[in-house]
């Protein structure tokens, strides 16, 4: 819960269809029930969404605040890894660590594990959606209950992309550490928390070195005033649903 304490939503910039609006404004009708799921088809991929995860993480924690500062509780917000586990996320306050799903390289069963969460708020990777076919309850049920569809890069810029939100030095900070966990496992053993540490350390190989230094030096390229801007568009949920496939 270290981003309530850190973030505001005076931090981010959103802007859609080049309009300054909030985040709870890209997500009509937000409330503290919403669910938001990110599917991560590669290592550290959710690095391409870090400002969306965290705007909308601090949305949430701005409805606590607006009943007092005496709060504790995440929101029930997840990752999806497809196909095995793509890197540790946790510093983007995806916790607990349950939270970060490993789901079958199958779309059936990616949509599954978004159903069995009641997943309201579904981000999904880029691409060229395929024609797959769903179970029919499955399909029923993610169109009765999710709201808005994005999608996103992870190099965190989408072609014709119409909603921008430009980061801050905070959440870099989270992004830095999710990308050079081996500095952030130094920092814990020095500050005494060995059990952190040990958790962090468990879980460096799902990011090899060189993908995440790759990644690193593509997140320099969209940073404007300062600060990483990232981008995503907006889709309809049977779009959505054609880039759950693993294949694209």
């Amino acid at each position: 819960m270290h981003s309530a304490d850190e973030l505001r939503t005076s931090s981010f910039r959103v802007t859609v269809a080049g309009e300054e609006v909030r985040i709870v404004d890209l997500f009509d009708g937000f409330g503290e029930h919403d669910r938001l799921g990110v599917v991560v088809a590669r290592p550290c991929g959710a690095v391409g969404a870090s400002a969306l995860i965290t705007a909308t993480i601090t949305a949430f924690y701005d409805l606590q605040r607006a009943r007092g500062d005496d709060f504790f509780i995440y929101p029930d917000y997840f990752l999806f890894h497809v196909g095995r586990p793509l890197g540790d996320h946790a510093r983007l306050d995806i916790w607990p660590r349950r939270k970060e799903v490993v789901v079958p390289e199958d779309p059936q069963g990616v949509l599954d594990a978004i159903n069995d969460r009641a997943i309201t708020r579904l981000v999904v990777e880029d691409g060229e959606p395929d024609d797959l076919e769903f179970e029919l309850e499955a399909l029923a049920s993610s169109r009765a209950r999710i709201r808005t569809c994005l999608a996103y890069s992870a190099s965190g810029r989408v072609p014709d992309g119409d909603v921008r939100i430009m980061s801050n030095a905070v959440s870099e900070g989270y992004v830095e550490g999710l990308l050079d966990p081996e500095t952030r496992v130094q920092q814990l053993r020095e500050n005494g928390d060995d059990a952190l540490a040990d958790a962090v350390a468990g879980r460096m190989g799902e990011g090899a070195a060189e993908d995440r230094r790759r990644i690193r030096e593509a997140r320099s390229v969209i940073v404007e005033e300062g600060a990483p801007v990232e981008s995503y568009r907006r889709i309809e949920l049977d779009e959505a649903l054609g880039l759950l496939s693993p294949t694209r």
